[in-house]
């Protein structure tokens, strides 16, 4: 298994260099340069496995036994999971009106992105440990990204993190779980700027291929590929959890509901679907929706601004994982993404062509919510169930209460059974709880980070980030 960028300008690579990368060298993504297919009685064989058993299964597709022995693959992965709170790792709640939560929020940050980064983590300390190496990691977030992947290399001594929030417009709890974390090679940055205004001098870092390569730069955000391919593991875990049976043909399907940001969810799903996994996929957003408006009318462009909502993590304007899906899409034609991002990156403008945008919209349904419908969606569920959402899981949830039906199976003549994936607890989303009326049911760790000591570095408007970030590293990386 060898990985690809989607524009092409780069030679493959292998696992652990993808592992190591931000963006390819050409501005691309890597991708797999083969997506595996599943038959029937592999899905029949999984049907019946753990979560984390589900994670070993598609890891040992993408990561050869050759880079990482089955064995140890299993033993990386189970690391991973051990500090997760609950003892599936992650929990299908099943609520009134056939709504289906996917929690995917029961790691230390209480976010999905623990499922990723723990593994990632465990993935780079195996690399790092034979090869004696040191690594830098830059990481932009717009809320749980950071603390993650934080959490996924805390003390180790081979790697230094440096990440850069949006001062502000994080969640109080999601800032204070970076800051908070005092060890020597944790490097926070509170920035004056929103989340595509940090990823800037991210990307201009990673442009500067000398500066990178001295100093192992690598990222942690969705741009890397251990994070996609843990998180297809959330689709079939969600099929077999939601499927009323394995014994019909064709398969049935089931529709999976998924909150979108940067979009490497969504991709993940899609390569899902790709492998042969009878879902339909809906990626839902709030007010930022330039991703809705890609599905519904091929309009890839930005609007005049980021809007601030409800739901803060997925406030991106600029959710570069489309390219992947875009290229999946299109057959892997590299040219045609190349052209089509060149494009984007100069007018921050993009008409889908035709034919791309049929394939696009026939893969995805999509749905945009507002701080009104969140609201709305977040009371409703609460009045129902006794069950609270956070923002993001209530853009899921209000796709639901308004397509009751959703799309009927004319071979059955039934409803679809559909899955809302949840990917944040509500207890880190005060704020918006309070503002629809509910009552916040906070955890004791995440009450005990308002009396814990805090460090960061402001990034002030004004500042040239990428310099100061440079200087950092630079300096670290003499202690090394």
């Amino acid at each position: 298994m060898e990985y690809v960028s989607t524009r092409g300008g780069t030679r493959a690579v292998d696992f652990e260099e993808a592992l190591f990368s931000g963006y390819a060298p050409d501005g691309g993504l890597f991708m797999p340069q083969r997506i595996p297919s599943l038959d029937r009685d592999t899905l029949q064989r999984w049907s019946s496995l753990c979560y984390p058993e589900l994670v070993k299964e598609l890891c040992s597709l993408f990561v050869p036994a050759q880079l990482v022995p089955r064995k140890a693959l299993s033993e990386l992965i189970d690391r991973a999971f051990s500090r997760f709170r609950h003892k599936n790792v992650v929990h299908l709640s099943r609520l009134k009106d056939g709504l289906n939560v996917l929690e995917l929020w029961h790691g230390v940050t209480y976010a999905f992105k623990d499922l990723s980064l723990s593994c990632t983590g465990q993935f780079l300390q195996y690399f790092l440990e034979k090869k004696q190496k040191h690594v830098s990691i830059l990481v932009g977030t717009s809320g749980d990204t950071g603390s993650s992947a934080i959490e996924s290399v805390r003390g180790q001594k081979n790697v230094d993190i440096f990440v850069l929030l949006p001062k502000g417009l994080c969640t109080q709890i999601q800032e204070l779980q970076m800051t908070t974390v005092i060890e020597d090679n944790v490097h926070v940055f509170a920035a004056h700027g929103n989340s595509d205004e940090i990823d800037e001098p991210i990307k201009e870092l990673f442009a500067d291929v000398n500066f990178a390569g001295k100093y192992n730069l690598m990222s942690l955000n969705s741009v890397n590929w251990s994070r996609i391919m843990v998180q297809i593991a959330h689709y079939f875990y969600a099929y077999f959890q939601c499927t009323p049976s394995l014994d019909t043909t064709p398969l049935p399907k089931v529709e999976i509901v998924v909150p979108t940001g940067g979009g490497g969810n969504i991709t993940a799903g899609c390569i899902a679907q790709k492998m042969g996994l009878p879902i339909r996929l809906i990626t839902v957003v709030n007010s930022n929706d330039i991703i809705h408006r890609t599905v519904q009318h091929g309009d890839f462009s930005l609007a005049e601004s980021v809007k601030a909502t409800l739901a803060s993590a997925m406030d991106i304007q600029e959710p570069y994982n489309v390219e992947r899906i875009l290229w999946l899409l299109s057959g892997s034609d590299s040219h045609l993404i190349k052209n089509l991002m060149d494009q984007f990156n100069i007018s921050k403008r993009l008409k889908l062509p035709e034919d791309l945008h049929r394939k696009l919209s026939e893969t995805l349904g999509s749905c945009s919510a507002s701080d009104q419908d969140i609201v709305g969606a977040m009371q409703r569920c609460w009045e129902e169930n006794q069950y609270l959402l956070c923002p993001h899981s209530a853009v899921a949830a209000h796709y639901h209460y308004s397509q009751p039906h959703s799309f009927l199976s004319l071979s059955f003549l039934s409803s679809i059974p559909r899955c809302c994936l949840a990917p944040a607890s509500a207890a880190k989303f005060q704020d918006a709880l309070l503002r629809a009326g509910l009552v916040p049911q906070i955890p004791p760790e995440i009450t005990a980070l308002t009396a814990m000591e805090t460090r960061s570095t402001p990034l002030e408007r004004g500042q040239h980030w990428a310099q100061v970030l440079r200087g950092r590293i630079e300096a670290v990386a003499q202690q090394w």
